[in-house]
């Protein structure tokens, strides 16, 4: 199968896009290396069946000819900046739901008709029923970063009706694992490195969070993946949540440190930040899928790497 990834570079593009590789797959990569560093594709980069086209997705005709030949898109590309989307609104617009038009017209032009999308469970808002299902109550948006990737779900849906697409989206919990180079997790470790003897948190660190393994997202990913038109929707988590307060134990545990804990108080870290984040995964599950690492052992996982890749931090 011929794929294009795009956001390949990124955090979880780059671990799709090489466990795509050692299953035989050709990988077509698009990134305008932004946010992702081509210290994560090196691997890919010596493969005989790896392309890489270094493009901005807003300029699709420097690259929409690359759709030609193309059997599935996966299409991580993406601005992932939560907390800071209010201080430059119309990046979520530009880079999340225009650049997935542009991404979707040059499938309609050259005859693809697969795409899998990695939406977020940021676009439920602040939910009032736990865990939260694919069907829940269309939820008020929150962030910007929310609506705009809410707006791709729509789109995405449209060309599956109106053009007979075949699509899968993906609505993440936040995601952990090896090339993790951005959150909590990322900031508290690095926050610790700087300074070990105290530690700032935003909010009161009661805010409830679920995480899922990078390896295990990309399972569901590939499981959940259409070969018939129409849509799939799939949220992706585990069975379990996490204060952050937790997620602060386990790396404090990790770098043997004690540190005194500075919270900014609240209930939420910043505008948009939901306080309690626990979706429902019965429907990805019946697929027989299912996670293989807890959140704490994804968090450990994450903390290993970066005590063996401190260049994400020089990078940053």
């Amino acid at each position: 199968m011929k794929c294009l990834v795009t956001g390949a570079a990124g955090f979880i593009g780059s671990n799709l896009t090489d466990r795509l590789l050692r299953e035989g797959h050709s990988v077509l990569a698009l990134d305008n290396f932004s946010t992702g560093f081509r210290d994560t594709i090196q691997s890919a980069l010596n493969h005989p069946a790896f392309d890489l086209r270094e493009v901005d997705l807003l300029e699709p005709g420097d690259w929409s000819d690359a759709m030609a030949g193309v059997d599935a898109v996966f299409h991580l590309a993406a601005n992932a900046d939560v907390r800071f989307g209010l201080n430059h609104p119309r990046r979520d617009l530009e880079q999340n739901t225009l650049a997935t038009f542009n991404v979707l017209e040059a499938m309609r032009e050259h005859g693809v008709r697969r795409i899998a999308f990695s939406s977020t469970g940021s676009i439920y808002g602040e939910p009032t029923i736990f865990p939260t299902p694919e069907n829940a109550p269309f939820p008020i948006q929150t962030s910007l970063y929310g609506a705009s990737k809410l707006a791709c779900e729509g789109l995405i849906q449209a060309y599956c009706e109106g053009y007979g697409f075949q699509g899968t989206i993906y609505r993440f919990v936040s995601i952990l694992g090896e090339r993790y180079s951005h959150g909590h997790v990322f900031d508290f470790y690095r926050a610790l490195k700087q300074d070990p003897t105290v530690l700032r948190v935003l909010g009161n660190g009661k805010q409830r969070k679920s995480y899922l393994y990078v390896q295990d997202c990309i399972e569901a990913i590939l499981k959940g993946l259409r070969d018939q038109p129409g849509i799939s929707i799939y949220n992706l988590g585990t069975d379990e949540y996490v204060e952050v307060n937790d997620s602060i134990r386990v790396i404090c545990e990790f770098m043997g440190l004690t540190p005194h804990l500075d919270y900014a108080g609240g209930e939420r870290g910043w505008v948009g930040d939901s306080p309690f984040i626990f979706l429902d995964c019965a429907h990805i599950r019946s697929t027989g899928w299912k996670p293989r690492l807890s959140i704490r052992e994804a968090v450990v996982r994450t903390l290993e790497f970066f005590e063996s890749n401190p260049w994400v931090f020089e990078r940053k």
